[in-house]
């Protein structure tokens, strides 16, 4: 792709975007028209996003601090700028707590936290002294609302702090223009969940049915037209977070 400057209204980069929520929420944003950083080790090999000269590709792992750079970097020289970070790369590892090992451990501290703290430091590096911006994290149910069927308490260790964090950037950077939100959801119709056992999936929402990556897709673009929010947890999980329902 050419390294020429894409007139564009607004510029997001989007990070775990060659599946499922991320893959989806990069689909939407390009057609609102904006131009889309997507990253993920492997991105340019990835065949569900078509070329477009509003979309920029950048493989690597997202718990390698040169990964954050770069897809900045890219942002700036293919569109001039970025307005928004959807930070939705992760992984999910569930097991009984003393079961976790060191590999497990190492593996989520680098993708879901080490990312979160590369893409988010080199992001308000740009937006910053713009004092304009607005960083999406995608968090989970779960940190609010454990359930006794799936223990996740590592995972849920960085997902819970993702929630925190994003209160405190926001406090910290309100009055440099630049707002951070988190979206918690539930479980989310992706390939990662069988559909041998979407059935009993969805019986973990009140609502008795599985959220969908549209239903993320639209709550980020509600946020990011949401000018007024930020420091908010926005659950989609059909209530599961509000309390016992069986």
């Amino acid at each position: 792709m050419s390294d020429t400057k894409e007139p564009t209204s607004k510029v997001a980069l989007v990070t775990g975007a060659s599946s499922g929520i991320g893959l989806g929420i990069a689909k939407a944003l390009l057609n609102r028209g904006y131009g889309v950083v997507a990253t993920s080790r492997h991105i340019s090999h990835a065949t569900a996003l078509s070329a477009s000269a509003k979309l920029a590709l950048v493989d690597g792992d997202v718990g390698d601090v040169n990964t954050a750079s770069r897809a900045v970097d890219t942002a700036l020289s293919r569109f001039g700028k970025l307005d928004l970070l959807v930070n939705n790369a992760g992984i999910f590892i569930g097991r009984p707590f003393t079961d976790y090992t060191d590999d497990d451990y190492a593996r989520l501290l680098s993708t879901n936290l080490a990312g979160f703290y590369h893409m988010t430091r080199a992001a308000l590096r740009h937006m910053a002294p713009r004092a304009s911006g607005h960083i999406v994290n995608i968090g989970a149910s779960l940190a609010s609302q454990p359930i006794a069927g799936i223990p996740s308490a590592l995972p849920m260790l960085i997902k819970g702090g993702l929630e925190a964090a994003s209160r405190s950037l926001a406090i910290e950077y309100a009055g440099r223009g630049i707002r951070v939100n988190t979206i918690a959801p539930g479980v989310i119709d992706t390939p990662m969940v069988p559909k041998d056992k979407q059935a009993d999936f969805a019986g973990l929402s009140p609502a008795n049915r599985l959220g969908t990556v549209d239903d993320i897709a639209d709550a980020v673009l509600y946020l990011d037209g949401a000018s007024f929010v930020s420091g908010e947890v926005l659950h989609l999980d059909g209530g599961a977070h509000a309390g016992k329902w069986s």
